[in-house]
């Protein structure tokens, strides 16, 4: 067959097929509505699902920064505000709430958790900034919430492990967190025995946390005790300051009383005799020299 004749074939057959398509679609009008929609759902969620990884997880990976970024400024100017009397603790209260509000938000189980660590941080250390003394009813309400937070962190670490996504070291660091609340709440007993079981889990092993529970198990003792202060001592001089002779006070009734008019005391000449001596005849020279006699 000549390459002619099979043109004019494939033209015919192309020509006959455009002609009974209107005829097709309207007996394939529902099919052709159906695979026609779901292209549109299968491109629409391909395009929203990079835009979701380029676009909008950025956008919460950078949100998620500056809450870390703004504690660690806050803390700054809190020390700052030290200096001049005043006291800005109250600061940090805001970009924990931000990352309690992120947590619930995101749908990234290992972001979350460590979002909620953080605000649990941040409210404790909210109050070992602030200056004077802290009422007991607020230190418990604020370090309740920040146990609350620690809490709702290991749930989500374990959501993330049955992904296939494990951080021993946060969940360790979440661990160490409840324990220091304890602590912070006066009660060692609870906080000795969270220490113990980090130390004790092999998958905490290589963790900061578990190096930092063995480390309050052993000092825990120094600071249960209360110290009581002795009175400062009197400051001593130097050496080079101390008198070498000690020195009693001068009694004025020892010193005598000066006469009020001086006598006066009469001076009596003496009369010396000298002996008289005989002079020599060879003495009679004018010089005074004893000249020998002829």
């Amino acid at each position: 067959m000549k390459a002619k004749h099979r043109h004019e074939l494939k033209t015919n057959e192309l020509a006959e097929w455009l002609m009974n398509f209107p005829q097709w679609a309207k007996e394939n009008l529902t099919t052709i509505i159906y695979v026609s929609v779901l292209i549109v759902v299968v491109a629409g969620l391909y395009i929203w699902r990079v835009y979701n990884r380029n676009v909008v997880a950025v956008k919460k990976q950078l949100e998620f920064t500056g809450y870390l970024t703004q504690i660690s400024r806050n803390k700054m100017d809190i020390l700052r505000a030290h200096a001049q009397g005043v006291d800005f603790s109250y600061i940090l209260l805001r970009p924990a709430d931000g990352l309690r509000t992120f947590a619930q938000n995101t749908k990234n189980n290992t972001v979350a958790a460590l979002a909620l660590i953080k605000r649990a941080q941040a409210l404790r250390t909210e109050l070992h900034y602030r200056q004077g003394t802290i009422d007991s009813r607020l230190l418990t309400t604020q370090i309740n919430l920040a146990k609350e937070s620690y809490n709702e962190a290991i749930p989500r670490l374990m959501r993330a492990g049955t992904q296939g996504t494990i951080y021993p070291s946060l969940m360790a660091m979440a661990k160490f967190g409840l324990g220091l609340c304890e602590e912070e709440l006066a009660n060692f007993s609870q906080a000795r025995q969270i220490y113990r079981d980090i130390v004790a889990n092999p998958d905490f092993e290589c963790t900061v946390a578990a190096v930092q529970a063995q480390l309050r198990l052993d000092t825990m003792a120094g600071y249960q005790e209360k110290l009581i202060l002795k009175p400062s001592p009197k400051p001593m001089l130097p050496t080079s300051m101390r008198p070498e002779i000690e020195l009693s006070p001068v009694d004025v009734n020892l010193i005598p009383e000066m006469p009020k008019e001086i006598p006066k005391i009469e001076i009596k000449p003496v009369e010396v005799k000298l002996p008289r001596t005989k002079p020599k005849a060879t003495d009679t020279n004018l010089s005074g020299i004893n000249l020998p006699s002829q």
